[in-house]
């Protein structure tokens, strides 16, 4: 099968923040067209990089070229309450202009901006439709929708405006199981060229090719994630095996080099001896000791050299492992016996009582009250009138909720968490930081210079690291704007607390990995039932 052409071609492209942080640096590498996961390391680089895609950052050095217009999504759409569908569609404008021609208006720019776009009101209605909209009122405002289907109807603009190039930077993002796999299915039929950064495995699963930004440039995979990350996992195997034999082949041509200078030491030692007892005439004695030198001159030379070789072998070989730190801790236990009762979450019809160290997962369609259940259940504060959603039975409690806005952003990682941990030396708050992946200058700068994912792992560790610790953690979304490793890396850090668990996440591959016992689904109506994972991938 021939290579997809081009779409985005990066040329020594760099990007460096005003205060000298360095994001991007000489990045060479292609994206073909078609559809595309782009992944990569926490900090890699790959919002960034969208931006610069998509003309909202200037690189400070190189260049991006592109085969035609580009549209862009970011993570986070701030929008007025007062926008209507048209506008987050982004054709309210060419239906103005369409009205105005239909009321008898020849305006020249009117005629400009409908352009090709004669059609799209009825491209716009019948693409709402099939993505579960029927009936919608372009002139509806945002804010009767939800958040999650306002981001589906942006995306669903981007979509009917046919841009060459499109860019989505994690577009999952609070999107419910519905809503993702409407989106699922425009991802399928997307037109031009689509480059996607998402933590969704079962969304990167959708595309043709997998982009890989890592060590100053961009690999692309012809396949989809799981057939990219097997075909990784196969390569890394090989990687360690090949940069063990060049470790052994370098270890042999050490010894051998000894050898061979220990042989050369003890014939240079007797022959000193035999000249000294006369045994040979002295002019004799300095011919051979001339040659015996020449010899092992170059005896150590070709030693030398091969020694060289073998090593430049194991730097080549250790140049393909990749050093992907994981994350381990010891955490401190939060003495939460398995019949001890935790919490109690009240439906409108049942209670469920979180007994012991249960893993509780909180699933349900956008607008159910998921997010304003665990907010009532934590500060206890009634936020719909009339009704309780629940009781905690302990007082040491961690909460995560989707937004970092507790942390404090004028004090460092260490500070912060000496605020939970008083009774921890500060060495030991260092150690437990190094265990997530928080080491050096990272612990003493201020948050607010930290990166995503370093301020959610201080986040993290105030959670995890609190003293006495928590009996029950309590997480509102906790992947959203997290990359692949970052799951994982929450992932391993909660497989190791003893504690209960209450989460609220639309990711199922991530509750899949906390091994939940229980599952509860919350409707609109406020009813709980027992639900399920879905299967990945499905």
């Amino acid at each position: 099968m021939s290579r997809a052409p081009s779409a985005i071609t990066l040329r020594a492209l760099s990007f460096e923040w005003p205060d000298g942080l360095r994001a991007l640096e000489r990045i060479d590498g292609t994206i073909t067209t078609g559809r595309t996961g782009l992944v990569g390391r926490n900090g890699a680089g790959k919002s960034t990089l969208l931006r610069i895609i998509a003309g909202r950052l200037e690189p400070t050095s190189g260049q991006v070229v592109t085969t035609g217009e580009v549209g862009y999504l970011p993570q986070t759409l701030a929008l007025d309450p007062t926008t209507t569908v048209a506008e987050l569609l982004g054709i309210d404008e060419t239906l103005r202009a369409l009205r105005a021609i239909e009321a008898g208006d020849v305006d020249e720019r009117h005629f400009d901006t409908v352009g090709d776009d004669w059609d799209i009101e009825a491209r716009a209605t019948e693409t709402l439709h099939d993505m579960g909209f029927a009936g919608i009122d372009l002139d509806r405002r945002v804010k009767e929708v939800s958040g999650g289907e306002a981001m589906l109807i942006a995306i669903i603009g981007l979509s009917i405006h046919r841009t060459p190039i499109t860019l989505l930077d994690e577009p999952t993002n609070n999107l419910d199981r519905p809503t993702r796999a409407r989106l699922a299915r425009l991802i399928d039929a997307w037109p031009g060229t689509l480059v996607v950064v998402s933590h969704d495995l079962d969304l990167l699963d959708h595309m043709d090719a997998t982009a890989e930004l890592h060590s100053g440039g961009i690999e692309v995979f012809g396949g989809n994630y799981t057939a990219w990350a097997e075909y990784q996992q196969r390569e890394q195997a090989a990687a360690a095996q090949g940069a063990r034999t060049a470790q052994q082949a370098l270890n042999a041509e050490k010894r051998l080099r000894a050898e061979a200078e220990t042989k050369s030491a003890r014939r240079e030692r007797a022959g000193k001896k035999t000249q000294r007892e006369g045994g040979i005439p002295k002019i004799l004695a300095g011919t051979r000791a001339n040659k015996a030198q020449v010899r092992a001159g170059s005896m150590r030379s070709t030693h030398d050299d091969r020694v060289g070789a073998a090593q430049a072998a194991v730097d080549a070989a250790d140049a393909r492992v990749r050093d992907d730190e994981h994350i381990h801790l010891e955490l401190p236990n939060p003495d939460v016996p398995r019949g001890r009762r935790i919490a109690v979450i009240h439906g409108s019809a049942r209670s469920i009582v979180v007994q012991g160290p249960e893993r509780v997962a909180i699933v349900g369609p956008n607008g159910a009250g998921k997010s304003t259940l665990i907010e009532q259940l934590v500060t206890g504060a009634r936020a719909t009138p009339g009704r309780t959603w629940g009781e905690l039975l302990t007082d040491r409690v961690g909460y995560l909720p989707q937004r970092l806005d507790g942390l404090d952003d004028t004090a460092s990682a260490l500070d912060s968490v000496a605020q939970v941990a008083p009774g921890v030396t500060r060495g030991e708050i260092r150690n437990r930081l190094a265990r997530l992946l928080l080491r050096g200058d990272s612990v003493d700068r201020p948050i607010g210079t930290l990166s995503g994912g370093e301020r959610f792992r201080v986040a993290l560790a105030r959670l995890l690291f609190a003293d006495p610790p928590a009996q029950l953690l309590v997480l509102d979304e906790p992947t959203n704007n997290l990359d692949i490793q970052s799951v994982e890396q929450l992932a391993e850090a909660l497989d190791s607390y003893r504690g209960a668990i209450i989460v609220v996440s639309h990711d199922d591959a991530f509750l899949d990995r906390l091994h939940v016992d229980t599952v509860i689904e919350l409707d609109h109506s406020g009813d709980m039932h027992s639900g399920d994972l879905a299967t990945p991938g499905a």
